[in-house]
Parts: structure tokens; C-alpha cells; sequence
């Protein structure tokens, strides 16, 4: 049985989408040990409590220094002793020995095709605002291992999701959500949890 922990910073539609995707039996062999959310009012920590699902906050507001919020942090994630640790829009800069003590097993659904449109301050609304800015036919959701450089760790699955005449930011976020990130990031689970995720090269693959 995967043992994940799932950290978020806001609605926690993502958090919601691996739940659904649990009770429907489209991720086997997985239970969600904890959510961790930096933000106290994080409606996804509503959605845990409701689904009887340990939760807690872990906000930087809480400590006078950012290595004592770190420090906090890691030990969060470590008090659930995770198999994976799935970044579902969890908006801090991660400690350098999270991403170190959890190499290739903590995984991230960012709101693109990288390498396009990633990086520093492509989150959220933004992402697709520089999308339609650009005029891109196309984009999507990427689910990628963590490294400890900045949406750059080995991809595992990608979604295409169609821009059409019209779209808003918002319209787009949406789009992208519905059609990608919720199907994709319990698509990966899923295949980490059945053993079917290989590393070569630096890359992640699939098993055949």
C-alpha cells in the first residue's frame, strides 16, 4: 500500500480529484496518510477533515526564522513516514532536504506543457495568461518528480488540452483542470503506486 502525502495552498480541487479517483477505484493499492497546507484557511483542509483524512498547517507566518519553518515542515511530512509526497499546487519554495530525503518520490501537476510556460512565478492564473498572451493553440498539464531546481525534475505524464477563441485566464485555468491535472496526477499515482514508473538517464518512464 503507497502511503501519500498530498500538500496544497489553496481550494485543493486536485487533492479532491485523488479522493474521487480512490473511492472510484482509479488509483489502487494508495491511501492519503496526511494533507499539509501552508495556509490556514485552505478550503482543502475542509475537504480532508471531511473525508476523516489527517490534516494540518504548516504556515511560515508561525516562525520567526524561514529554517525553523523548514525545519517544521520536514518533520510534517516525515511524522507521516509517505511512500510520496504529490505537490497539488503547494505554493512555497520546499526545503532543500525535502527534495533531497524524498528524491524521486514526490511528484508535482504543474498547469503546462514544460518546458513551456514553467519556472519562477509561472503558477497559477498566470501560467495561462502568458499562454493566451503568447497566442499558443495549445497547452496542458505536466506531472513531474521534484528536483531542486524550479518545474525541471523528470516528466512522467503529460495531458494536451485545445486553447479556443474566447478563452479567459480563468476559463483556460479551468479547462486545463478538468480535462488534464485531474485526470493525469491520479494517473501517476496510480502507476507509482503498481510499480510501473522506471528511472533511466534521468528520465522517468512508464513501464510497457
Amino acid at each position: 500500500m503507497l502511503k501519500i502525502v498530498v500538500m496544497v495552498s489553496g481550494g485543493g480541487t486536485n487533492l479532491q480529484a485523488i479522493m474521487d479517483a480512490i473511492a472510484a477505484g482509479k488509483i489502487t493499492n494508495t491511501e492519503i496518510a496526511g494533507v499539509i497546507s501552508n495556509k490556514k484557511d485552505a478550503f482543502a483542509l475542509e475537504r480532508a477533515a471531511k473525508a476523516g483524512i489527517p490534516a494540518q498547517c504548516v504556515s511560515v507566518k508561525d516562525f520567526a526564522t524561514r529554517d525553523e519553518f523548514n525545519e517544521a515542515l520536514l518533520a510534517a511530512v516525515d511524522s507521516y513516514q509517505p511512500d510520496l509526497v504529490v505537490l497539488a499546487g503547494f505554493l512555497v519554495i520546499l526545503p532543500e532536504m525535502l527534495v533531497k530525503n524524498y528524491k524521486n518520490r514526490m511528484i508535482n501537476i504543474h498547469p503546462s506543457l514544460i518546458p513551456s510556460f514553467c519556472g519562477a512565478g509561472f503558477y497559477g492564473l498566470r501560467v495561462h495568461e502568458e499562454v493566451l498572451a503568447r497566442g499558443n493553440k495549445v497547452t496542458g498539464a505536466t506531472v513531474h518528480f521534484v528536483d531542486e531546481g524550479c518545474d525541471s525534475g523528470p516528466i512522467l505524464l503529460q495531458k494536451a488540452v485545445e486553447v479556443k477563441y474566447g478563452d479567459t485566464p480563468e476559463v483556460l485555468q479551468r479547462r486545463v483542470m478538468e480535462e488534464a491535472e485531474w485526470n493525469i496526477l491520479p494517473q501517476a499515482i496510480d502507476l507509482i503506486a503498481n510499480g510501473k514508473v522506471m528511472f533511466e538517464d534521468g528520465h522517468a518512464w512508464v513501464k510497457e
